[in-house]
């Protein structure tokens, strides 16, 4: 992986310890020699990602819709920043140029990307590790309705389990590394075998 996308929280009302997690994992990645893209903003966990990666020495790359592309919103001092048409093409392109994903705690936004993320490798649409960084156990209600998911028949195992969860970033990695997509359980789930 030479590129990983973080999905994160863009609020300043949250406890230090998730922009402070937010900040080590962006150092993290610049150490390790990936590329962070993310979302493009300066407020919240997004701007602590960012600057993590940058006070490293890392690239960094936004991407951003026109609307949020403002003075109080955006990054000014990325790599590159890039400011697509709309939501889908912003998405669409984090897609592109990551070879993996790490959601970190957040709201609608991140729940969205994460979600579409997983879904695209359900249906066999990439084979892309897909992480969590479960920092303070936010992501515990989610996964325990991942799970019923599971017990009640609406998810496969092998896609909850394709999930890799932890609250250390370095362990994160070093799983998300390992990645085995699961083709055998994406052709049951698109009825090809």
């Amino acid at each position: 992986m030479r590129s990983i996308c973080v999905f994160c929280g863009s609020s300043d009302s949250v406890h230090s310890d998730y922009t402070t997690a937010a900040r080590a994992l962006g150092a993290l990645l610049a150490q390790k020699g990936m590329r962070l893209v993310f979302g493009g903003g300066k407020t919240g966990l997004m701007g602590a990602v960012a600057d993590g990666a940058l006070s490293a020495g890392g690239e960094v790359i936004g991407i951003i819709i026109p609307s949020m592309n403002t003075p109080v919103l955006a990054h000014d001092g990325l790599t590159r920043m890039e400011v697509p048409a709309d939501m889908h093409a912003r998405k669409a392109k984090m897609h592109e140029l990551a070879d993996g994903y790490i959601a970190l705690p957040g709201g609608f936004g991140t729940f969205d990307e994460l979600f579409e993320t997983i879904t695209w490798a359900q249906t066999g649409a990439h084979q892309k590790p897909v992480g969590l960084l479960n920092v303070k156990n936010y992501y515990a209600p989610l996964l325990a309705a991942m799970d019923h998911a599971v017990a009640e028949g609406f998810v496969f195992k092998e896609h909850r389990d394709a999930i890799s969860i932890d609250s250390d970033p370095t362990r994160l990695l070093d799983t998300m590394s390992k990645y085995e997509h699961p083709h055998e359980a994406v052709k049951r789930w698109m009825r090809e075998g």
